[in-house]
């Protein structure tokens, strides 16, 4: 696999904590296939992204498009899916402050694991291939957007039998 590295998440903001708060600066991500985490590999991160000086520290704000790469919680093909992120954090500096995101020392911000949390999160209830996927048979396992399979339509789970009488 061929990806840059996440060295590209890191933002030098050396000259936003010399100006002072009150100042802010407007980048625009473009990059191609990143590995973010050990767990996060991302087809590529676009979007604007507004880094803003206040007296606590760098205030990070953006909508970046990600692209990733999972199976449809489903039917468990492969998928490619757009994901929107919106960013809004606040990196304390200078460090004395318990944050999981700060400004280090050598004036590094890490968007990083930032990043990775906000896509696990809107991540979280899977990726789906299709909004009307059929998922799987519960009793063969086909695939049913494939094939449709020689199982009993009419099946019903044996715990919820009882329901059907009240349909009659």
């Amino acid at each position: 696999m061929s990806y840059v590295s996440n060295r590209v998440l890191k933002i030098n903001v050396g000259f936003l904590l010399a100006d002072g708060p009150g100042h802010l600066h407007t980048t625009r991500f473009d990059v191609p296939e990143v590995k973010v985490a050990e767990d996060l590999i991302l087809n590529y991160v676009r979007g604007p992204l507004r880094l803003s000086r206040t007296k606590e520290g760098i205030l990070v704000q953006g909508q970046l498009e990600v692209g990733i790469n999972g199976e449809c919680y489903r039917c468990l093909d492969a998928v490619t899916q757009n994901v929107t992120v919106d960013l809004e954090e606040l990196f304390t500096y200078p460090l004395p402050h318990s944050s999981e995101f700060s400004v280090n020392d050598t004036a590094i911000l890490d968007l990083g694991p930032l990043l990775r949390a906000e896509v696990l999160l809107s991540t979280a209830r899977g990726l789906l291939c299709r909004p009307d996927c059929q998922g799987l048979c519960p009793d063969c396992g086909a695939n049913l957007n494939h094939t449709t399979c020689t199982c009993r339509p009419e099946a019903t789970d044996p715990r919820l039998a009882q329901l059907k009488d009240f349909v009659k």
